[in-house]
């Protein structure tokens, strides 16, 4: 090392940034200088400055909230920035205070002792903001549609009982016109199209309390359709935003929703979390570790007490599972082979999680090395074979036989 190689420490705050920088080449006890800055643009730049004079080559600060994200961005570029996670920083009880968290941060990191958060470019992060967005609607979607249903029961309309869709075509017509003050439930049980299974009787009768229904209540349903088809108009724009944005990687999109269980909103959710050639990961045991779908490791005296996975990227664990879950369901796939293998044994979470963590190392091998994924779940596996021919051997030698092996020939 240099003999002059300064880290600075920063403690994030929404008002203030406690600043420390210190020579970390010297030996023996750091000497710190102390700052404080606030956290406006002009304060940024006078913190960047003041760093740029200091000759300070490395950054670590604290992941607070949303706070960090305007430093790290006007740091961005100069020096080499560290993200701590907040809980890797802790201090002992009744020893904290701002500029001891920031000196802290400085001797950990050079200690190797914090837990570092990846934090990709800023193209990257703009695919994220997107996607994100885009999932944080659907989910919106979801509970709009359910405050539907539970306003329908309170009305005495039971649509939800006879529809599988509520907001299908055909539901929207029939809570649109009851929105707009039609009374009689025979005229809106008319209103189903084709390949809907319950009757018209069994219509009418679900909607019954439309004759009655108050019009406060009507116009609280006009506002909840509107509220629906606005995020419904939201989600498509989102679509077509991420597509552009993601146009350049066309196709690691398209390689990756041909893998069972992913499709095209899965891949570019994907590619946003971890980049369209997970270059930051060297290998699919450091993807699937980030992301916390390897098995854990919490051993004492030798023993292991758990191996729950560790924590990782929410993001991906839920894309994992989620696609897992679909995967399972492909025929003839490797994925519904390898359910099917351990269900029985240790249980369908368990299984499903084992299968998210083929799927992961898939994704690095696809994104990484820029290959087709290939359908290989019916071809037998030579190591599979392997065991099983042992096992078959064990058992017969335990029987009393002797074995000796030979391979069958082609006309066998």
């Amino acid at each position: 090392m240099d003999a002059v190689y300064k880290v600075a420490g920063i403690d994030v705050h929404k008002k203030m940034l406690a600043v420390v920088v210190a020579n970390v080449a010297e030996i023996g006890e750091y000497r710190f200088e102390r700052r404080k800055f606030g956290n406006g643009d002009a304060a940024l730049k006078a913190l960047d400055d003041w760093l740029s004079a200091e000759g300070v080559a490395e950054v670590v600060m604290e992941s607070t909230a949303q706070y960090w994200k305007p430093v790290w961005q006007r740091l961005e570029g100069s020096r080499k920035l560290h993200l701590a996670q907040a809980q890797s920083n802790r201090a002992p009880k009744g020893r904290k205070t701002d500029f001891a968290d920031a000196e802290r941060l400085v001797r950990r990191l050079v200690s190797g002792e914090l837990t570092l958060s990846f934090v990709p470019d800023p193209e990257q992060r703009l695919w994220r903001m997107i996607t994100r967005s885009r999932y944080q609607l659907t989910r919106d979607r979801v509970r709009l549609r359910q405050q539907l249903e539970g306003f329908l029961e309170d009305c005495r309309i039971k649509l939800s009982s006879h529809l599988s869709n509520l907001l299908g075509h055909s539901g929207r017509k029939m809570l649109r016109a009851l929105a707009n003050g039609e009374t009689d439930p025979a005229a809106m049980a008319a209103m189903a199209t084709g390949g809907i299974r319950a009757s018209q009787q069994a219509l009418t009768d679900a909607l019954a309390g439309a004759a009655t229904l108050e019009a406060t209540r009507r116009e609280m349903l006009k506002l909840v359709l509107e509220r629906l088809d606005l995020l419904e108009t939201q989600m498509d724009k989102l679509a077509k935003i991420a597509a552009t944005a993601l146009s350049e990687h066309r196709d690691a999109v398209k390689r990756l929703s041909n893998v069972p269980g992913l499709g095209a909103d899965s891949a570019q959710q994907i590619i946003a979390e971890v980049g369209p050639k997970v270059a930051t990961f060297q290998s699919p045991e450091s993807l699937a570790s980030w992301v916390g779908c390897s098995p854990g490791r919490q051993e004492s005296a030798e023993v292991s007490k758990s191996d729950r996975s560790p924590k990782g990227n929410s993001t991906m664990r839920r894309l994992l599972s989620q696609s897992a879950n679909a995967a399972v369901k492909s025929k003839g796939s490797v994925f519904q082979d390898t359910y099917r293998r351990l269900v029985a044994r240790i249980g369908h979470g368990k299984a499903i999680w084992a299968v998210a963590h083929k799927l992961c190392r898939i994704i690095w091998k696809i994104l990484h090395d820029g290959v087709e994924y290939e359908e290989r779940g019916l071809q037998p596996d030579a190591k599979s074979v392997e065991r099983r021919v042992n096992k078959l051997m064990r058992q017969l030698r335990t029987l009393g036989y002797q074995v000796q092996i030979q391979p069958a020939t082609s006309e066998a």
